[in-house]
Order: C-alpha cells, then structure tokens, then sequence
C-alpha cells in the first residue's frame, strides 16, 4: 500500500452548525469548493472539491457528542495556485469572525516561494491557506 494513501476526510468539530456554516459556507466556496451535504439533524456539513468524491472536509458535532475544543498543534491548510487568492481567503475568513494568526506573506523557513496566511475558526480551529507558487 506504500503511496497509495490519501486523505479520505478532514473532520473539525464545531460547537454551534449555523455559525459553522456561516463561516464555512463563504470561505470554502472562495477556495472552490462545493457543498457535498449538509445534515443540520446530526449536525455536520462537508465539502469537496468539483469532480472529486474525495477528500471531504467536514464540520460537526464531535461524535462523542461532548463539546468541542480546538486542539493545540492541529491544523488544515488548504493549497490554492495563486497567492492573491491566499490574500482575499484571509481577508474573508476575519470578515467572518475568524482570528488573525499570521497575515499573509512569504515564509521563506518553510521555502522561498511559501507563500501563507493562518486564522482561527470561530470554534478555534486553526486553518492555512497556502500557496507554494513562485508568483
């Protein structure tokens, strides 16, 4: 199975489905993906991207049905082509309630062309998006 792998689904707990959705909704349509479901009754909603089953990004109640709480260390970074596209995902995300945790900029620690912004949900989440083009 060596290189064979890939993610199925990326799951962050939310604490409350209808502002999960009012942020996500915007946000993962600006990145171009699209809404496979959402099931406010368990609740969760996913995306994907257009053509593609897989892999789902997810948000939902925690399947233990505890409350939610952001872990320390993880993180989802979204790759996009273009680093204008980095500019106005972090600019919509805070004009969504999210949380600044880097502007975006180059990183050259990671490698000359990283190119990245961070935020936190309004659960605490935290999320990148990232462009790893020269230009």
């Amino acid at each position: 199975m060596r290189g064979e792998a890939m993610f199925s689904h990326v799951h962050l707990g939310a604490g409350d489905h209808s502002r999960a959705l009012a942020f996500y909704r915007p946000l993962m349509e600006a990145l171009g993906w699209e809404l496979k479901f959402d099931e406010p009754e368990v609740p969760w909603a996913g995306w994907k991207q257009p053509g593609a089953d897989r892999p789902l990004f997810i948000v939902g109640r925690p399947y233990d049905g505890g409350p939610h709480q952001p872990g320390n260390g993880q993180m989802v970074a979204f790759q996009v082509g273009r680093r204008e596209l980095v500019d106005r995902c972090h600019a919509l995300a805070l004009s969504l309630g999210a949380t600044d945790e880097g502007a975006p900029g180059l990183r050259p620690h990671y490698h000359a062309n990283y190119y990245g912004a961070y935020f936190r949900d309004p659960d605490g989440n935290k999320l990148c998006v990232c462009c790893h083009a020269a230009v």
